[in-house]
């Protein structure tokens, strides 16, 4: 696709509704900057996608929803793919990149109610209640918060797990679900409640679309930067490099919550991370921050399609997480001082930093991007110290010993 004359971007999407509904987001994001470029979804079915018989962490495989594109875009297929970053590893293969994480939405879970239980929540609702959830961070909270419930895992699309829910011979009092997903699809009246993070850690990345390019594509990079969210880089990539010192995925229960607060011209990265056994009767939780300047405010872009730049809220708990300020990080990168994880880079990109998979933010300052790596590490170790491996491994071997027998 690089050597094509004409001005033909080709991009990679899952062919869910939702996903569609994201990668045209994206595209009507770049086609306001980039008139003069044609766009066209290339868009392809994921072994996630696929295998929709067993729980995800039994199918045995890191990049369930993502190597299939990434396939495709290291062929040069496609020039780049749109994402749920949720479902991005904290490594991607070799020569490739996130180019952009665009601005993120409300990160939380909500609790979706069948309409027999709609005056219920998740503390009131009869004993034996079933949840539905493909998630065992999901799985593992509900199990420790509400024991008297019978958690079920539920797969398939957005829409999929909607009409089971809905069916009047089904087994479902309720569903989790990421309230980022139901509010792109315009179905914000479908949550009872969005869930705080006291009650629910959310997943790492959720909420926010990454596009992922080749790393030597210099042109898709340069188009992809002023779309790149600081403030959304930087909780996400303090999110990212905590899972990726666990070494978590799908397969053990770990959560997270990131709040960046401006105070006088001072802004303040918390961030609260926790590890659960599978039966959520175990429970490691630590939080730590990190402050640093240079911050000021810009314009939103618009979150969704199904709202207006202005910003449109769901009606929620108020939280932080809900109303966060847009900050935007005052200076450009002047340090590109070698490579910090971007193996096998081509050698015109050599210099360009990379961290858990994200290319370096070039509307941040770098002292602030490495700041944010750090503190993501520093509170993965601090709940090593804790024992969160041990924790993580017993969760490990109870999934490995479940694969292959009946679920």
């Amino acid at each position: 696709m690089d050597g094509e004359t004409k001005l033909s971007i080709h991009v990679g999407s899952r062919k869910s509704e939702l996903a569609l509904v994201q990668t045209n987001f994206v595209i009507d994001s770049l086609k306001r900057n980039y008139p003069e470029k044609e766009f066209k979804i290339v868009t392809m079915t994921t072994l996630g996608d696929r295998v929709l018989d067993q729980p995800l962490p039994k199918i045995g495989e890191k990049s369930l929803f993502t190597k299939d594109l990434e396939d495709a875009l290291m062929s040069k297929n496609v020039d780049f793919v749109v994402h749920s970053l949720k479902d991005l590893p904290t490594t991607l293969p070799d020569g490739l990149v996130i180019g952009a994480v665009f601005e993120r939405e409300d990160p939380r879970d909500a609790l979706v109610l069948n309409e027999k239980f709609k005056e219920y929540s998740l503390s009131t609702l009869p004993s034996g209640s079933v949840i539905g959830t493909s998630s065992l961070r999901r799985t593992a909270q509900l199990n420790g918060n509400y024991p008297q419930l019978k958690v079920v895992d539920v797969r398939g699309n957005l829409n999929t797990r909607l009409r089971k829910l809905d069916d009047e011979d089904g087994k479902y009092s309720a569903l989790i679900l990421a309230s980022a997903g139901l509010s792109r699809m315009g179905w914000g009246n479908r949550m009872s409640k969005v869930l705080p993070c006291s009650e629910m850690l959310y997943a790492v990345g959720q909420g926010a679309l990454a596009v992922e390019c080749r790393a030597d594509n210099e042109e898709v990079l340069a188009m992809l930067a002023p779309f790149n969210h600081p403030e959304t880089y930087c909780r996400v990539l303090a999110e990212r490099s905590f899972l990726k010192t666990l070494g978590g995925g799908c397969s053990a229960p770990v959560g997270i919550s990131t709040k960046l607060k401006q105070n006088d011209n001072v802004y303040k990265l918390t961030l609260t991370g926790a590890v659960w056994s599978l039966d959520g009767s175990t429970k490691l939780e630590e939080t730590l921050d990190q402050t640093f300047g240079q911050i000021r405010k810009t314009v939103k872009h618009k979150l969704s399609p199904t709202e207006e730049a202005s910003s449109k809220k769901i009606k929620t708990d108020k939280t932080v997480e809900a109303d966060n300020e847009i900050a935007v990080l005052n200076r450009r990168i002047t340090d590109k001082t070698g490579d910090l994880g971007c193996e096998d880079l081509a050698p015109n990109v050599a210099d360009r930093r990379c961290f858990c998979g994200l290319t370096t933010n070039v509307n941040m300052p770098i002292d602030v991007v490495i700041k944010c790596d750090n503190l993501g590490r520093d509170l993965a170790n601090s709940l090593i110290d804790k024992g969160a491996l041990e924790v993580m491994k017993i969760s490990h071997d109870i999934i490995r010993s479940s694969i292959g027998k009946k679920s």
